[in-house]
């Protein structure tokens, strides 16, 4: 269990503490709610720009990274199409330190030409790298638009076009960050060796003045309800053919999302599930088979991929698959087996909290979706699924003319 306490300062800072004496660390994890679905379709990529952006140095800290070396940390930062993280773990005598950068970036950063175009040729570094000159790179650049016509998930962090953060201004980017990197659009936690009233003590002091900001309201395009297949084939520089196959699903906050979750773990959680002991132990189509959910915050996507084994068509792959999903729709799946996998995700929960910097990210992550009591409840919520209910959402889910496919092809 997590024991946790909130303080909401008058710039509207919300404030999350726990209090754990075993270890000599604190963990600072800062939220702030946006991300690229929150992006102008012309102007994508800006949340992923400004989590480099971040580092890049304030008019009081020209370097971040050295400061929090120097106190004996560690920081990184998270960005996906829905909020953006930044976190610092650092020894507790040292988080003053940490509170004063966060802080201070939150307050101003270095808005020169010199320090945008330094994280403008960093970005477009790592779209090369990751998107362009990876293999199964650009899976997803190809993947997002053919399942979303719409919403904003049609794009990655990344951007819809790099062209769009190469050539972002200063006015560009002062904006987003006035609008978006507000005391009242973000999260603080503080997990670690440390006293709530000392924390927040330390917090009003820092944060205190930081002035609120205009809570943003979205306004997002509601996807269409999909009402036919979709398809996709492309052929790349790759060791083998892939095959992913995608479903809209529910969102985070849907009571359906518990079921959803499972049936991918049914599916492909271990050597022991559906797909692998199928598809790869016993009949070798694949070489490698994966079931996994996007769980964005909006309706995501359930997605099944694998890379193709020897001289198997890809037809043939999508339609192996296919009779997997068809057999979790018509039957059950046995209490065992469902038990199995609910025992393996009360497991992992439990060990992604067990960090003072996994405690406080999920603290932010479920304060942000509006049920901080889920940090210690979840588990007992994905234990309330039946097979029934499982079997249910996999009907809703597994519906032909929902599907989109995207045929991978290696080069002959």
């Amino acid at each position: 269990m997590i024991s946790y306490k909130e303080h909401i300062l008058d710039n509207g800072l919300t404030l999350l503490v726990v209090e754990d004496h075993t270890t000599p660390m604190v963990s600072v994890n800062t939220l702030f709610d946006v991300g690229a679905r929150d992006e102008n379709p012309n102007r994508t990529g800006f949340a992923h720009l400004f989590e480099h952006l971040m580092f890049g140095g304030t008019p009081n800290v020209p370097d971040f990274d050295m400061v929090v070396t120097q106190s004996g940390g560690e920081s990184n930062a998270t960005t996906n199409n829905d909020y953006t993280q930044y976190y610092i773990t650092l020894p507790c005598r040292q988080l003053e330190t940490a509170l004063m950068l966060e802080s201070d970036r939150m307050r101003m950063l270095d808005f020169s030409p010199r320090a945008l175009s330094v994280q403008q040729s960093v970005v477009t570094e790592e779209y090369n790298y990751r998107y362009v000159n990876q293999p199964y790179g650009d899976v997803w650049l190809l993947l997002r638009p053919l399942c979303y016509k719409v919403h904003p998930y049609r794009w990655c962090t990344i951007g819809a076009d790099i062209s769009h953060v190469q050539q972002a201004s200063i006015d560009d980017v002062k904006e987003f960050f006035f609008r978006y990197y507000r005391p009242c659009n973000a999260i603080l936690a503080v997990a670690g060796n440390v006293k709530y009233d000392e924390v927040v003590a330390l917090v009003e002091r820092y944060y205190g003045d930081i002035p609120s900001g205009t809570r943003h309201e979205r306004r997002l395009p509601v996807e269409p309800v999909q009402t036919e297949r979709r398809f996709l084939s492309v052929e790349r520089d790759v060791p083998s053919t892939a095959i992913y196959a995608a479903y809209p699903m529910c969102d985070r906050l849907a009571d359906e999302f518990p079921a959803v979750d499972l049936i991918s773990d049914v599916l492909s959680n271990g050597t022991s599930s559906r797909l692998y002991n199928e598809l790869v132990k016993q009949r070798r189509m694949f070489t490698e088979i994966n079931a996994y959910i996007t769980g964005d915050r909006d309706p995501g996507l359930f997605v099944v991929s694998g890379k193709l084994n020897g001289s198997v068509s890809p037809d043939e792959a999508l339609a192996a698959v296919e009779c997997e999903l068809e057999k979790i729709k018509q039957e059950p799946v046995d209490a065992h087996e469902l038990e199995k996998v609910v025992n393996k995700y009360e497991s992992t929960f439990a060990y992604s909290n067990y960090k003072a910097i996994d405690c406080a990210m999920s603290l932010c992550y479920f304060h942000w979706l509006g049920h901080t009591e889920w940090v210690n409840s979840e588990p007992a919520i994905y234990r309330q699924v039946t097979p029934e209910r499982l079997r249910h959402a996999a009907e809703r889910l597994f519906r032909p003319e929902r599907q989109s496919v995207l045929f991978y092809n290696a080069n002959k």
